[in-house]
């Protein structure tokens, strides 16, 4: 199977973990010969090797903590509106060219605000970079901005509000991450509260490092129709049948997974299952440089690990655009695209 010609969507990748390598010591070259404070601490970094060594996680990564540590790099030359518009760019860029239709991009834009930016500035920014491969690569596009579970509630509070004006601009949801274990999802019922009065989708990293109980808060309490990650929800059968029921879609990250060890194993995942389950399963890469892959990538590696068949990769793909916060006119213009460039055939898979 050539993974890479199948049309696929993607909803849940981070702007900061998925920033070229040779973008990001351009970058880093030129904040360095501006003296920008933000990029001193990496000064004895020398090539772009290096550079991409730093980035990426280790193969032994001992957990969510240690695999979060591999966004500080990338973030101290995001501090600028010329960066976010490159990167934002390029992502999407990247992603049409493995066959990517529609890409849901998410960043904090508080975590850009070091260097005076301002966090609608930040978005802005990034919005620009989506529009203008969205016109030169005909793939669509949407931005998510992530409260921060470390961060005090009154601050998410106050980003969800800074942004609010760009609702319907191209940002279509807000989300939370971060490290759930550390700070549960119930901290944060204010912003996100806000975030769906205001009219916002919402999506919450839940079920990665956290029990079922995190998701269920999200589901249940927050009214969140997607869940980032997920991979715990079987701890709760009730939940997971009602997860199915909603059509509450699971944003899973397989690579991810294995590496932050919400998974012990590749060949352990429980992707297949839910979705035997009649769980709304889709694939996504979650940070294409720090996990060093491809949505492409992530569907050989489940085909190698757990069987995924390209009927499962299509229900996946069909999934997502089910799933995708766009409007009606363009989830149809995007089913009828799956459906007229999705191979006619049978054919197994390699």
């Amino acid at each position: 199977m050539h993974w890479e010609s199948l049309p696929k969507v993607e909803l849940h990748v981070h702007l900061d973990g998925s920033v070229r390598p040779a973008t990001l010591w351009e970058l880093l070259q030129e904040r360095r010969r501006a003296q920008r404070p933000a990029v001193q601490r990496y000064a004895g970094l020398r090539t772009v090797e290096e550079v991409a060594a730093k980035a990426r996680v280790p193969d032994d990564c001992p957990s969510l903590a240690d695999y979060l540590t591999r966004f500080d790099l990338p973030l101290a030359v995001m501090q600028d509106g010329e960066a976010l518009e490159r990167i934002a760019y390029e992502l999407v860029a990247d992603a049409a060219a493995e066959h990517v239709c529609h890409v849901e991009v998410r960043f904090a834009p508080a975590l850009h605000t070091r260097e005076g930016m301002t966090i609608a500035e930040a978005v802005r920014r990034v919005l620009a970079g989506l529009k203008r491969a969205e016109r030169e690569f005909g793939v669509g596009t949407g931005l998510i901005a992530c409260c921060m579970r470390h961060f005090p509630p009154e601050d998410n509070v106050a980003m969800v509000r800074e942004v609010e004006p760009l609702l319907g601009e191209g940002l279509v949801a807000v989300d939370l991450a971060g490290d759930e274990a550390a700070f549960p999802t119930a901290l944060h019922r204010e912003p996100l509260a806000l975030a769906r009065r205001m009219g916002f989708s919402l999506t919450v990293h839940a079920g990665e490092v956290g029990g079922a109980e995190e998701i269920r808060t999200a589901v249940r309490e927050l009214g969140a129709t997607r869940i980032g990650h997920g991979v715990r929800l079987a701890e709760d059968p009730e939940l997971l049948r009602e997860v199915a029921d909603r059509g509450v879609a699971l944003e899973m990250c397989p690579t991810s997974n294995a590496q932050t060890k919400a998974v012990n194993a590749l060949s352990e995942h429980p992707l297949r299952r839910y979705l035997a389950a009649g769980v709304a399963v889709t694939v996504n890469t979650d940070n294409r440089t720090v996990s060093a892959t491809t949505l492409s990538e992530e569907y050989r590696r489940l085909a190698a690990a757990l069987g995924l068949s390209e009927s499962d990769a299509r229900e996946t793909v069909l999934c997502a655009a089910q799933a995708a916060f766009t409007t009606e006119d363009q989830r149809r213009k995007l089913f009828e695209r799956i459906e007229r460039e999705w191979p006619n055939r049978d054919a197994g898979d390699n």
